[in-house]
């Protein structure tokens, strides 16, 4: 059977990690609905939804995938994935055979029977969840001891420092060290300035709303029980609260701080790493690719985040794929999203990406997919010395990494912890609540929508 491919996938990792293809149609490789355990040969048109955001990275791999499927007509659309949309679409029967989201919402789903486990698509193909990707990678999608999602990226965070600024300072590496309260905060007042009360130059951005979940975590707090359930209220979550409130305290105050990064042109050539506008600053490993066009006009180094204990700590995040309960053609959706995630289609996407910088200029900074395999290989074969010391630098820091991620925690209300414990970190640090009275209201909430969501399961 032919092969359609309206449109290319793509992945460029900027905040939400997406894979795109364009255009959507009709049909199914079923007249209807039925059980499966995936191992029928996979045929007949395959519907995907939530595909966006395309690049050379994701039409390589696309490419791969379809070639390994002769007998799939492959019909993707290109919109986002909306939560709401998701639930109406189910609800009334226009259920695409694989959907892409964050590995956030699996669980919410899951909870709800509205997509399908997969352990039996996996045993279908001969995958080992655990091998082919991190551990923690698949304890994102790991509920009630099923895994509900194929899982691609992880890209992790670390701190990227600013030499000039430091080196001004007389700040050295060893002194950025989130397990040395005391350390980093004496560095951080050496760095920061200020004129008229208005900061200039942070001396860190801990980035306190988009990392709370890693500053929680590292300081030896968790968001979720066993089970799933919020524990935002547990003591041992203010440790982190409390140590972003003395970095921003020591600048100025949170609505200082926030205020000073909102203006940042992070993706411009007057960033906040050429403007000297940071000393050290939290940041995912897809950054260092934006910064690499202004190497002469920074000087970079990297330093792993550390846990409590003072060893490196990473968390997992990314996208992954879920087969929809009523899915018409679930054995060409698992066999399509097993074969996206291969090592070989991941060496086409490294091959693509080479190819690519040679052509338009650029570093090769590697591809963070999910697998410590094709992580490794991509690593071996791709990514050489660039010339420039201390970004090559950057790059090992991040690999380094990668071995000391944690999940964030598999919960039915995975979305709406995310966003009280933002919440509760905003209110902590102007000061409006304590972090134990902030926690506290946000487990409350987070704890209704825990509810809403399991019913009487």
């Amino acid at each position: 059977m032919r092969k359609t491919q309206r449109c290319a996938v793509a992945v460029l990792p900027v905040l939400a990690l997406a894979l795109a293809a364009c255009s959507g149609g009709g049909g199914g490789g079923s007249e209807a609905a039925a059980a499966t355990d995936f191992s029928g040969a996979p045929s007949g048109t395959m519907n995907g939804w939530a595909f966006d955001n395309a690049d050379d990275v994701g039409t390589a791999r696309m490419d791969y995938a379809a070639g390994q499927l002769d007998d799939v007509t492959i019909d993707l659309d290109q919109t986002a994935f909306d939560s709401q949309k998701f639930t109406t679409r189910i609800a009334g029967g226009d259920v695409p055979d694989v959907v892409q989201m964050d590995r956030r919402f699996v669980t919410t789903y899951a909870a709800q029977d509205l997509i399908l486990p997969l352990d039996e698509c996996f045993a279908a193909h001969d995958v080992d969840p655990d091998t082919r990707w991190y551990p923690f990678v698949v304890d994102d999608v790991r509920y009630e001891d099923k895994v509900w999602a194929v899982p691609q990226f992880y890209q992790p965070p670390a701190i990227l420092l600013n030499k000039e600024v430091m080196d001004a300072a007389g700040v050295t590496d060893d002194q950025i060290d989130t397990s040395d309260p005391d350390t980093l905060l004496a560095a951080v007042t050496a760095m920061y300035k200020e004129s008229s009360g208005v900061p200039t130059t942070l001396g860190f951005d801990p980035v306190a709303t988009g990392q709370a979940g890693l500053w929680v975590l590292a300081t030896g707090g968790r968001l979720t029980d066993d089970e799933g359930k919020p524990t935002l209220d547990d003591p041992a979550n203010e440790a982190g609260l409390d140590l972003l409130k003395q970095i921003t305290d020591a600048q100025g105050g949170f609505a200082k701080v926030k205020s000073f990064t909102d203006s940042f042109d992070t993706f411009g050539e007057e960033n906040q790493f050429v403007a000297d506008q940071v000393g050290a600053q939290v940041n995912a490993q897809w950054y260092p690719n934006v910064l690499s066009p202004y190497l002469d006009s920074v000087q970079l180094a990297a330093v792993p985040f550390r846990g409590a204990d003072g060893e490196p700590f990473s968390v997992a995040s990314g996208s992954a794929f879920v087969i929809p309960a009523g899915a018409k053609n679930p054995d060409a959706a698992c066999a399509w999203a097993v074969e996206l995630t291969a090592a070989d289609a991941w060496t086409a996407a490294a091959d693509a990406r080479k190819a690519t910088l040679e052509e338009n200029g650029g570093l090769n900074t590697g591809l963070f997919t999910g697998s410590p395999e094709a992580d490794q290989a991509i690593r071996d074969g791709y990514v050489v010395p660039t010339g420039n010391a201390g970004f090559d630098q950057v790059v090992s820091t991040y690999y380094e990494v990668l071995d000391y991620g944690q999940t964030f925690g598999s919960s039915p209300a995975g979305q709406e912890i995310e966003s009280e414990l933002n919440n509760a970190v905003t209110a902590t640090l102007l000061g409006d609540k304590s972090a134990a009275e902030a926690l506290s209201d946000a487990q409350e909430a987070a704890q209704r929508a825990y509810e809403t969501v399991v019913g009487g399961r």
